[in-house]
């Protein structure tokens, strides 16, 4: 039978996260010598590589299971020191979240629990399409994800809709749809995507009866610097509601009109026992409950178009 060391993996798991074999030395104040050697006893003990020594030091895919291992291991003795009342160093927790969630919602109950626990967070940045593979490969904890099903290992709980609605500066209309909106004039407009995977605008586009092929297009790869393109009129995009909500109370954006897209978001995490995970759990549920639509209502939501289902590329 198979053991993995529970030192060893620590330090395996020390070196990913820190990029490199000095860093970690340096984290757990033994030399790189000694970190050397321990991940060479942990391959020959497991016989199989574990790292690839590049700059930043990356894991095979044999070393995945081995860095969950030791991160569970991790959040399970915080847990028992906290238990035994005794002082607890700061636990770092790994989470998974889209670009418009990040910008909008999300950021307000991590402060919450970093006043209630003596915790901080490593935030990874992805389409919600492929956050769920961050928990897949156990490089976090917890994601947001447009995943319904529950990833090996984890468990899921439904947050919400985040709703997008087609916007531009006044000024922009004005420019580009003086008269009228159609598939014609929708050709030449200028539009922003987030980025290559973007595909919000083309959607909005097909249910538009326009070729999305067509329109020239920016790429803004930053949800808050998206959103300030799309106010300062270089072209016409999709916004969450969230996002776009005082700007359209001011006057400032317009709605093109047109169907709502809804992207149902899920939270999802390991099914660990972890009184700080469900803590964090219940925090990002909480305020995803609060701030996104209801899914079971149909608040805010599209007749029919572009709601639910294929909601690949989205931010």
């Amino acid at each position: 039978m198979i053991r993995i060391p529970p030192d060893l993996a620590l330090t395996l798991a020390a070196v990913v996260e820190e990029g490199s074999l000095d860093a970690a030395a340096a984290r757990l104040h033994v030399s790189p010598s000694a970190i050397s050697q321990r991940i060479k006893a942990l391959e020959e003990q497991l016989g199989r590589v574990l790292l690839v020594r590049s700059r930043p030091a990356r894991p095979t895919e044999a070393a995945l299971p081995v860095i969950r291992f030791a991160r569970q291991l991790a959040l399970l003795e915080h847990d028992a020191v906290a238990g035994l009342g005794a002082v607890q160093e700061r636990v770092s927790i790994p989470l998974a979240v889209n670009a418009d969630s990040l910008a909008t919602w999300f950021l307000e109950p991590l402060q919450r629990l970093s006043v209630r626990h003596p915790i901080v967070f490593d935030l990874h940045r992805d389409d919600q399409d492929f956050t769920a593979g961050l928990l897949e490969a156990g490089t976090v904890m917890g994601a947001v994800t447009s995943r319904a099903e529950a990833v090996a290992g984890c468990r899921v709980i439904a947050l919400g809709t985040l709703v997008y609605e087609a916007v531009a500066t006044p000024e922009y209309v004005a420019e580009w749809f003086p008269e009228r909106r159609d598939a014609g004039t929708l050709a030449r407009a200028p539009l922003i995507d987030f980025d290559r995977r973007d595909e919000l605008q083309s959607r909005w586009l097909a249910a538009q009866g326009a070729d999305a092929a067509l329109p020239p297009r920016h790429r803004v790869p930053a949800s808050h610097d998206f959103a300030a393109a799309t106010l300062l009129g270089l072209g016409w995009a999709l916004l969450p509601r969230l996002q776009s909500r005082a700007a359209l109370e001011a006057g400032t954006l317009v709605p093109l009109g047109g169907p709502v897209i809804e992207v149902p978001l899920y939270w999802q995490q390991w099914n660990l026992r972890s009184a700080l995970l469900d803590a964090v759990a219940d925090e990002v549920v909480a305020e995803g409950r609060r701030m996104l639509v209801r899914s079971d209502t149909g608040t805010g939501a599209g007749s029919g178009a572009a709601g639910g289902a294929g909601v690949e590329g989205v931010r």
